[in-house]
């Protein structure tokens, strides 16, 4: 999930509280956001191994709501939530008629004919519009809410201790991708960060309450410079990078969450053509044998020629390797395929690996 810089900033109900820990800010996804405190690298491993603090009250939500809320979720998702259990998330995708993604989102099924939709911050504006033009024909009520809410997430091994010493919330039986309701508090197993985590969504005043008792306690507040580390370490894409309008969940090597059995949804049958038939580009992992950290945009090449390029890469801080993730011409997509990367004037070996460069540790 996530999305691109926009120029125009908008700023959390947590602004003041990041710049009173001195935290560097930059814009993202259209807001004024926290990029680092201690250092990427100190928050990164505060996550893998002990609890780390996220502010992410960017994010936008949306409520479905009424007869046919079910049936119009149905539609513009690509994952089939038919019968869904109350307290049930999906991951997913909405796409356009020509198989492009509108945007990655988290569909929460909240009670019969009340689902909340998580959505991109960068997206919001667009995927908003975007819905309100596939209502015709459902009884729903469709609101935008992404104002009315803060969001906190609490991510690593020891974030279920936290949630219920710190801020007094039970979720010890909470199992990954559900979720439940305390008083107004949406409490869920979710993240973004390979780790064991929850995030709450909440009003304004009472996440900040929340963010000042997890800091009083030592939580290790994060900023979106190690969120993008822990994400890309196992393979969660980034809109704007492994999604966009021309890449398709199928190319993003996200076929899990296309529901092609559905009878019907916006971009199924681009989806299965696709599906069916392959698709010229497929999105791969690549090892590089160097230290040279590969770039988002830099070409990957096979022998001179350029077959693809990077879309998030790093020297990963969990395993000490230079790795990426890349859109490469599909012939070229097998595991242990030799490619080079161009970065700046020289280009360094590599080989296709799984993108998944570290294991997810979620509680099931």
């Amino acid at each position: 999930m996530e999305g691109n810089i926009e120029n125009k900033e908008k700023r959390t109900c947590l602004y003041d509280k990041h710049v009173d820990l001195g935290a560097l800010m930059s814009p993202f996804g259209g807001f004024e956001m926290p990029i680092q405190y201690a250092g990427i690298t100190v928050e990164h491993h505060a996550v893998r191994e002990k609890v780390g603090l996220f502010d992410v009250s960017h994010m936008g939500e949306v409520t479905v709501r009424g007869k046919d809320a079910e049936r119009y979720v149905q539609h513009i998702f690509t994952n089939d939530i038919a019968g869904a259990p109350v307290g049930k998330i999906y991951y997913g995708m909405m796409c356009y008629e020509d198989g492009g993604t509108v945007d990655d989102l988290l569909v929460y099924k909240m009670g019969e004919n009340d689902f909340f939709l998580v959505i991109n911050a960068a997206n919001i504006d667009k995927d908003w519009a975007w819905m309100q033009q596939q209502t015709t024909g459902f009884d729903i009520d469709l609101q935008n809410r992404s104002d009315d809410y803060g969001q906190i997430a609490v991510q690593g091994p020891e974030s279920e201790q936290v949630m219920e010493a710190v801020l007094g919330i039970p979720c010890s039986e909470l199992s990954f991708y559900m979720v439940k309701t305390v008083g107004d508090v949406i409490v869920s197993r979710t993240g973004y960060t390979g780790e064991d985590g929850f995030e709450v969504y909440a009003t304004p005043e009472y996440i900040r309450e929340c963010w000042d008792k997890l800091i009083a306690a030592g939580v290790q507040p994060c900023g979106l410079g190690c969120r993008d580390t822990l994400r890309f370490e196992v393979g969660l894409p980034l809109y704007g990078d492994e999604l966009s309008e021309t890449i398709s969940p199928i190319m993003a090597g996200l076929s899990t969450f296309v529901e092609l059995e559905k009878p019907e949804f916006i971009g199924r049958e681009a989806l299965l053509k696709q599906k069916t038939e392959g698709v010229a580009k497929t999105l791969v992992g690549i090892e590089l044998a160097d230290r040279a950290i590969p770039r988002h945009g830099y070409a990957v090449l096979k022998d001179g020629k350029t077959i693809g390029e990077v879309t998030t890469g790093y020297h990963t801080l969990s395993t000490d390797k230079s790795v990426c993730m890349a859109l490469v011409d599909r012939e070229y997509s097998a595991l242990d395929t030799e490619v080079e990367i161009q970065i700046r004037k020289k280009t360094f070996p590599g080989k296709v690996v799984k993108k998944r460069f570290y294991e997810k540790h979620y509680k099931k």
